[in-house]
């Protein structure tokens, strides 16, 4: 199994975790989620998210983790220039670029035409950047700034 499968697979097991109390940032496993990152409860959580899948992939299949260790979307995408691809396939991380430093990112399940259909924490139902869990998105791909390939 690859990284990028193995991710995935791990990401779906948390789809549902919300935080306590919503809109707070914080709760048991979002903390957990931050604490991999090096950041205490209060923050945005997506990049952190997306992190802790990835090392615990990486662990669980004995290889390097190749994200950088950081809760900022657009700090990951800018330090890893070898990952940047432009056309999307599962297990690839999509990152927004929102305007004004911010960032949303998560994984793609699948693509289908012209959607990413993705796996996301801090987000909600409407697809907010400060949403409160983890779940399923649809995303047009002309949308995204850039896929991370793992």
């Amino acid at each position: 199994m690859t990284l990028a499968q193995k991710t995935l697979e791990i990401a779906i097991a948390q789809i549902g975790v919300e935080e306590i109390p919503k809109n707070t940032n914080s709760g048991p496993e979002v903390e957990i989620y931050l604490r991999s990152v090096g950041l205490t409860k209060g923050y945005s959580w997506c990049m952190a998210f997306i992190y802790w899948c990835t090392q615990k992939a990486a662990l669980q299949i004995a290889t390097k983790n190749p994200l950088k260790k950081t809760g900022g979307v657009l700090d990951q995408y800018n330090s890893r220039p070898l990952l940047i691809k432009t056309l999307p396939q599962p297990g690839d991380v999509f990152i927004l670029d929102l305007g004004k430093g911010l960032g949303h990112t998560g994984i793609v399940e699948k693509v289908v035409g012209n959607i990413i259909h993705t796996i996301e924490g801090n987000t909600n139902d409407n697809g907010s950047r400060e949403g409160y869990k983890v779940c399923r998105r649809k995303r047009e791909i002309k949308t995204i700034k850039g896929f991370l390939r793992l």
